[in-house]
């Protein structure tokens, strides 16, 4: 035993520390079907619709769609839904076998909405819904989309469409001309994939016109902006969830997650499109102004005609046909419509906003109890305390180990006492270890995953041998859920959270260190068929089995694979990156590029997971993740302890305020959750989601957007003094730094001086930003504390913004629980109001202070009135030079409104 836990700890750091081993995982190349997909002649579809036999019926066309080639034809449909979108779908009238439809990443079952026939001959039929028309195109098959009759896509542009209908297989010997090799049976290094279902692949191309960018598709550790590909240069973008260790960066390489969405944006309109599959897919992506992004924009101004486009190709091994077409036609817009579709994030805890400590692994319970001690003794604030595999007895979830961990609930109740709760980790994989009721129990009811065969698969994770249960039969869930329950995970209680890791699923000695594509689960799917959507699965058992454990109670769950609609269930992060700086600056566009799609609550590894960070490495990765929504120090069981109180004092001084930054914002934070779950914005923004017509926008990824109010650009390069920031937004717009109000105004680059206590993080004018500026050693102790309201002024001397409280952690809101407040400045008046006027919270928290920047160098006095408080003059003076005012002690409980006055 001693040896195989020696094996299956070393293997997979062979395999994968230091630089990936591309062999490991393949190439489009090495993937028939992308091979096939990817060869196919532009401009010769063999695809034509029978615009004869058409049918419009409320809020859908039905027609066939005939391979002209192969002599099949498949049913089409094209329907209008609610919020501007349209979904077209192909599949084959009557196949061999079903193909698989992915339906759980779908939120509900979209609203349709009602379709007027514009026109229709033998050639093309036009329809309209809302705004938007569509014109279908019968020889070669062809959809166009338009908004306000200006064109905005096309499918099939280029005839890249494709469909492989089902067939039997060839008897043996028998040679098909043109066959792909790999159609019906392939290797990959040691490994077979028998195909029994032979080949079944679907593609589509898509154009945007006018598009100078395409962004979204994560996950993938490169640029914001998708990159061009082509043959004989990069790599298709793949999504297929895999486990790669230390991953490469600037990669089109898969990685921990597949979110098949994607935005063409230009500067009259953003287009979205997602590609429900899945399947393993590819995505090429070409992009025609990639070298002159300002021509075009110059052209387009200039009413010179643009030929800026950008060309997309999914390719996918199954499935069928799936698209959505979100017509936008802001950026906001189409990711609203993607919301509609897959759904938002749930409003978390408070408490999860604040700063996670982690690592593999805390050694024992006694170790847990130091690390408390000590960031308090350090003054760190800290909201929870991560065990990774190590808590567990032998590496069986659901269980602790007796020796390290005796007494699970009393350290928990240690844990609260300090206001802190604990996170551990859940993986997958399953044990095969008689006696261990998990395994025993799966084993008997028949829950585990089957091979081609019919028996129990076997894989090896960290427990080596292990078996997976089947998480796609509706009996493996309810057990699933049912083991997070106190009674079978016996020494939890409702101060404990789940982290979901490994669930690609990751399986060392599998084929691209996953599982084989021709596993079998419920219902007699492959596992090709529905590989990328594994982890949705074990993260809605997860959340499920929280939910019914506690259910006044939302839960928290990190996950690391993920899918479209994962966000309902879990927050994520990057995975397993390294303590370099490259992946520093990689942890912002990859977490913009998944909250483009859908997933907002994502962040990184702070200091890295591999290897030892110098300190200013550490130091600067604390501060920018100080601005990413989830905030979580976590490292590798060989790297250096690298808690924050273990360095010298000028960088405990530094982290610890990053992190006091942090905590300060939870109200901003928490506030831009609870708008996301009811508008479906994301939490971070790119610059190009609020400046759509500025070109010079369009690749800055090292500045986000905190909701529309705060811009950060967090200092990624090591030893700087000095960085460049971009201010957009005109000549009219101010930005403020944070710290000393100092005011930047119009448009363009701006060289900025750094010190490594210095993070350039700006106010936007016309913003009110809610803040609790008190320091405490955890979120859950700042309940009832006071607020700071600043006010940054813009051109017009005049601001808004939101606040939202409720109890920070049951779901009373959902019963009008909860204060949601408008602040208004005008006029040199604050005013509150409710946005939810029959909602209503007995909170305790007031407002101590009111910080108004840019204020009028005048203002002698202000002038409180409200119910509570009738009228009251307030203490007023000027601080930072006079750029800012502040208005002490309002003392006014945000139960009620008020005004107040600047005279």
């Amino acid at each position: 035993m001693a040896v195989w836990r020696f094996i299956t700890r070393i293997l997979p750091l062979v395999l994968f520390v230091g630089a990936v081993d591309k062999g490991n995982f393949k190439t489009c190349d090495q993937s028939s079907f992308c091979r096939r997909l990817r060869n196919i002649s532009i401009d010769n579809s063999k695809y034509v619709l029978d615009l004869e036999a058409l049918k419009v019926y409320d809020n859908v066309v039905e027609a066939q769609l005939k391979n002209t080639e192969a002599d099949v034809t498949f049913k089409f449909s094209l329907q209008a839904l609610a919020g501007d979108t349209f979904r077209m779908q192909v599949d084959e009238i009557q196949p061999l076998h079903p193909r698989y439809k992915v339906e759980v990443a779908l939120e509900k079952d979209p609203e349709p909405k009602k379709i007027e026939l514009l026109d229709r001959n033998n050639e093309q039929v036009s329809i309209k819904a809302g705004n938007n028309k569509v014109i279908l195109k019968s020889n070669p098959f062809k959809a166009e989309f338009y908004e306000n009759d200006q064109i905005a896509a096309i499918v099939n542009s280029r005839g890249l469409f494709q469909i492989e209908h089902l067939r039997e297989k060839p008897a043996e010997g028998t040679e098909v001309e043109g066959q792909d090799p790999g159609a019906w049976e392939e290797n990959f290094k040691s490994h077979q994939d028998s195909k029994p279902r032979g080949p079944e692949a679907v593609g589509v191309d898509i154009t945007f016109p006018g598009a100078l960018r395409a962004y979204g598709i994560p996950e993938h550790a490169d640029k914001f902006a998708l990159r061009t590909t082509g043959k004989g240069g990069l790599e298709p973008y793949r999504l297929y969830n895999l486990d790669v260790f230390e991953y490469e960066l600037d990669s089109t390489m898969a990685i921990y997650g597949s979110v098949p969405v994607l935005y063409g944006h230009g500067p009259e309109h953003t287009i979205g499109v997602f590609w429900l599959n899945s399947a393993e897919t590819w995505v090429d992506i070409n992009n025609s102004k990639d070298a002159n992004v300002v021509s075009s924009l110059v052209n387009l101004m200039s009413g010179t005609k643009t030929e800026s486009r950008v060309d997309v190709h999914f390719m996918s091994e199954s499935g069928i046909v799936d698209l959505f077409i979100l017509m936008g036609p802001t950026f906001g817009d189409a990711i609203r419509q993607y919301a509609t579709l897959t759904g938002v994030a749930p409003l978390p805890q408070y408490n999860t906003l604040g700063y996670h400590q982690c690592r593999w692994n805390y050694n024992d319970e006694e170790d847990v109890k130091m690390v408390i001690e000590n960031m308090d003794i350090h003054d760190f604030p800290v909201d929870y305390i991560w065990l990774d595999i190590e808590y567990t007895d032998g590496k069986k979830y659901f269980t602790w180990d007796p020796i390290r961990f005796p007494h699970p609930l009393e350290m928990q109740a240690n844990l609260t006492k300090t206001g802190r709760r604990l996170i551990t980790i859940i993986d997958p994989h399953i044990k095969r270890e008689s006696g261990y009721f998990v395994h025993e129990e799966a084993l008997a009811n028949g829950y585990y995953i089957k091979n081609k065969d019919g028996n129990v698969y076997e894989g090896w994770c960290w427990p080596g041998s292990s078996s997976y249960m089947d998480v796609f039969n509706p009996v493996v869930q309810d057990y699933f859920a049912d083991l997070y329950s106190f009674e079978r995970f016996k020494g939890s209680s409702d101060a404990l959270y789940i982290w979901n890791d490994m669930n690609e699923p990751s399986v060392f000695n599998g084929p691209e260190i996953t599982m084989p594509k021709d596993l079998l689960h419920y219902g007699g799917w492959e596992h090709r068929h529905l590989h990328n959507i594994h982890s949705l699965y074990t993260n809605l058992i997860t959340y499920n089995g929280l939910m019914k454990r506690t259910p006044n109670k939302r839960p928290f769950t990190l996950t690391r694979a993920h899918f479209a609609g994962t966000q309902r269930y879990a927050a994520i992060w990057t995975g397993d990156n390294a303590a370099e700086w490259s992946h520093l600056v990689a942890s912002i566009p990859m977490c913009l590029s998944e909250a483009v799609a859908g997933i907002s609550f994502c962040g990184a590894d702070i200091g890295g997971f591999f290897h030892n960070p110098d300190q200013e490495l550490l130091l600067r990765w604390y501060q920018a993740a100080a601005w990413l929504p989830f905030v979580r120090a976590h490292a590798h069981i060989d790297t250096k302890r690298r808690e924050p109180y273990l360095y010298s004092e000028d960088v405990q001084r530094r982290i610890r305020s990053a992190l006091r930054q942090r905590y300060a914002h939870i109200p901003l934070w928490y506030t831009l959750f609870w708008e996301h779950s009811i508008t479906g914005d994301p939490v971070i923004r790119p610059l190009v989601y609020h400046y759509p017509k500025d070109v010079n926008v369009v690749d800055i990824e090292s500045q986000l957007l905190i909701g529309n109010s705060v811009m950060a650009r967090p200092v990624t390069e090591s030893q700087a003094t000095n960085v460049n920031i971009y201010f957009p937004g005109g000549p009219t717009e101010i930005w403020y730094d944070i710290e000393d109000y100092r005011a930047f105004t119009g448009q363009g680059n701006v060289n900025l001086p750094v010190s490594l206590d210095k993070v350039p993080v700006f106010y936007k004018g016309g913003s009110i930003i809610p803040r609790k500026d008190r320091p405490r050693r955890a979120s859950t102790l700042m309940h009832d504390d006071p607020f700071t309201i600043y006010v940054a002024l813009d051109s017009n001397k005049s601001a808004t913004g939101t606040l939202y409280v409720d109890d920070y952690e049951t779901f009373g809101y959902k019963n009008k629980e909860f204060l949601y407040i408008r602040f208004d400045y005008k006029d040199n008046t604050l005013t509150s109001t409710f946005i939810n006027k029959d909602a209503s919270y007995p909170t305790k928290e007031w407002i101590e202070r009111v910080v108004i920047i840019g204020a009028p160098k005048t203002i002698k006095h202000a002038k409180l009135v409200s119910k509570g408080l009738g009228t009251v003059k307030l203490e007023t003076s000027y601080i930072n030079d006079d750029k800012a005012l502040v208005i002490r002690k309002p003392a006014v409980s945000l139960r009620e409104t008020f005004t107040i006055s600047l005279v």
